[in-house]
């Protein structure tokens, strides 16, 4: 007994199991996991080959109105991951956070595109180039009314009605060239 080392977690046995430091990580894995698990909607949630305890768990987890109800919760659906393959729900978490930061560089385009607009008629042409079938009467009209609306020393008639319908119209322009797949020309390229 003298010749055992001091610690026998120290020593490197090789029988094949995973480390406690491992185990732990793996587990915090999990546990992420189950947070954002958590933060998807529920119809993304439906559509997946969960456990009936692991849906009961997420259930509750949004019933639960406490911090702490809410962090002992959330163990729980770590612990019930254990027991689920992560895959699958790996993938559907990344296709979520990939589809709202494409609606987010979405948005971005239509306010860089709505700017443009307010700045120079030579963008209304860019743009009747980029997107021909955008009503370009009602484009120019909206464009010259905000500009208007701009110009004026109130601050809420800068964002004024036409502000936010032209925002609209260049944002329904945008998903339908998206929709059927017509290559949208980045107002940039139209300098040269």
């Amino acid at each position: 007994m003298r010749n055992a080392p001091p610690f026998p977690e120290a020593t490197d046995d090789d029988d094949g199991r995973p480390s406690k430091s491992a185990l732990k990580r793996q587990s915090h894995e999990l546990q992420s996991l189950g947070e954002a698990l958590v933060g998807l909607p529920a119809s993304r949630t439906e559509s997946l080959d969960l456990s009936e305890s692991l849906r009961d768990a997420l259930k509750e987890y949004h019933r639960t109105r406490s911090f702490e109800g809410k962090r002992r919760q959330m163990q729980y659906i770590g612990k019930l991951m254990r027991h689920v393959d992560p895959e699958p729900i790996r993938e559907a978490v990344d296709a979520f956070k990939l589809g709202s930061a494409k609606d987010t560089l979405a948005l971005h385009e239509a306010e860089r595109w709505r700017e443009e607009l307010l700045a120079s008629d030579d963008a209304v042409t860019r743009w009747m180039n980029a997107f021909p079938a955008t009503d370009a009467q009602q484009l120019r009209s909206l464009a010259r009314s905000a500009r208007k609306d701009a110009k004026s020393e109130a601050p809420e008639a800068r964002h004024a009605r036409s502000y936010r319908e032209l925002f609209q119209l260049i944002k329904a322009a945008l998903a339908d060239a998206r929709t059927t797949d017509t290559p949208i020309e980045d107002s940039d390229d139209a300098d040269d």
